[in-house]
């Protein structure tokens, strides 16, 4: 059944029988992962890049519907809310010029929508939060209108139960708000990269994922405000967190929170994690279909309903051959084309260099570690301090600067992509440490030097990001 037109509300024989096949497709999984059924072409790459639609003074324009009509047929789909898209792209091999041509294509595509939304008398931008929106702004008003997302808001609410959800975020200022949907979730908007991976490799491969993820979320954060409060540097990660807020009372949805880091490293494969998702979470979307169990529809369908901020995926090639990717979560949008590249690139080498160091890194340091480090990172960007392996504790941007580039050059090189690539878009990493700038930073000190005028920081912004100059070039 086509999610556009599945039902947005459901019965209790519904989640009866989306858990009954979900149960015989994760046995079919499991027989898979024991008999070493997934392709082993890894080495693929690409992304997902979500987008806001402004106006001319910088404010959410919620018109994605006629957007959509207007470009035809194109690589973006709607989101949640009517103020944004989506922008999905063709994985390549990273191999050879494989960067280059990730970044001609994006540039060539995302020029093409910004002149149509244009012509609209609206803009396009790529922004971790953008700061006009409102709270009044978020609410089921401004829901796409897909029955997805109805479905979605519905069964939040219903698993929630009566009492409002809040959100109440601790950073340089104090936000404490209550909302009654999951629009709030619609505030923030990722860069979400993808890596397929051989199932030989994929303990190492996620594991590396997750220690890489707090260099990451500092070296790319662009989300300092939210309704016109300083917050972390990378707001979006408590806000989607607390948007969702199953599974924080074991009464409510099992013991885990359905948008979160995880709780500890796998161990054996990635059929630990799928095996989580059937015995620790409920069904939220019970989406039906009448597939073979090897379609894998409710696995997958299920699997979407739970957003760790590293992802696995189950996907199939064209002959329809099941292979596993990593989706990694924890980048925001933009602030550039080349800035969303070069955030890429460093997640491709850093994993591919930590996944294959002769001593596994997860092994010098703890879980609890690499997720509180995470946290400081997301909390403090380039300025934090984190744990880091062998127990030492480092700022951010002297382990980006001494250690990660390196090292993410190496993993780079080990995939065989092209030297010059490596160094224009590492270049770009190191241009933001060398200037301490990266989009949250430069939001920071456009509102330390103008003054909190949220509509004037998104106009300059978005004039600085059609220049398609990265973020650590940008001037005040």
């Amino acid at each position: 059944m086509p999610i556009q037109t599945a039902p947005s509300r459901f019965n209790p024989f519904d989640f009866f029988l989306f858990g009954s096949r979900l149960n015989r497709e994760t046995e079919v999984l499991r027989g898979w992962f024991t008999d070493n059924r997934f392709m082993q072409d890894h080495g693929w790459g690409g992304f997902e890049l979500e987008a806001w639609l402004v106006d001319a003074r910088g404010y959410p324009m919620p018109l994605n519907q006629e957007f959509l009509e207007r470009l035809g047929d194109s690589p973006l789909v709607p989101e949640l809310s009517l103020f944004n898209v989506e922008l999905n792209t063709e994985e390549r091999l990273l191999r050879g010029d494989a960067l280059h041509h990730m970044h001609d294509a994006l540039a060539e595509t995302w020029t093409f929508c910004d002149r149509k939304a244009s012509e609209m008398g609206m803009g396009m931008m790529m922004i971790g939060i953008l700061p006009t929106v409102t709270h009044a702004d978020l609410t089921s008003k401004n829901m796409t209108p897909l029955s997805r997302y109805m479905a979605l808001n519905e069964q939040v609410i219903r698993m929630h139960g009566d009492s409002p959800f809040e959100l109440d975020i601790q950073g340089r200022e104090h936000l404490h708000l209550e909302h009654h949907d999951i629009l709030v979730e619609a505030a923030t908007t990722s860069l979400q990269i993808h890596l397929q991976i051989n199932q030989d490799q994929a303990v190492r491969m996620y594991n590396a994922a997750l220690i890489a993820s707090a260099p990451m979320v500092a070296i790319a954060a662009n989300a300092p405000f939210l309704f016109g409060k300083s917050l972390w540097e990378e707001t979006r990660i408590p806000v989607f967190e607390q948007s969702v807020p199953l599974g924080r009372d074991r009464a409510l949805s099992g013991p885990l929170p359905r948008v979160s880091f995880g709780h500890c490293y796998i161990r054996e494969s990635l059929l630990e994690l799928f095996l989580e998702n059937q015995q620790s979470f409920p069904p939220l979307l019970p989406i039906g279909s009448n597939d073979r169990p090897e379609h894998m529809h409710h696995v997958r369908m299920h699997n979407s309903t739970i957003w760790r901020w590293n992802r696995p995926l189950v996907g199939f090639d064209a002959l329809g051959r099941p292979h596993l990717r990593l989706e990694h979560r924890v980048t925001s949008a933009g602030p550039t084309v080349a800035d969303c590249i070069a955030n890429a690139a460093m997640f491709y080498g850093l994993v591919y260099a930590l996944a294959t160091d002769k001593v596994p890194p997860e092994s010098l340091m703890p879980f609890f570690e690499t997720q509180n480090g995470f946290y400081l990172a997301a909390r403090h960007g380039l300025d934090a301090q984190i744990p880091w392996l062998h127990g030492n504790r480092i700022g951010m941007r002297q382990l980006l600067y001494q250690d990660l580039l390196p090292l993410a050059r190496r993993g780079l090189e080990i995939l065989g992509l092209d030297a010059t690539d490596i160094g224009a878009f590492l270049d770009i990493i190191a241009g933001r440490l060398r200037t301490g700038q990266n989009g949250a930073s430069w939001q920071r000190a456009f509102v330390a030097q103008h003054g909190p005028d949220m509509g004037e920081l998104a106009v300059a912004y978005l004039e600085r990001q059609r220049t398609m100059d990265p973020v650590h070039l940008w001037t005040l």
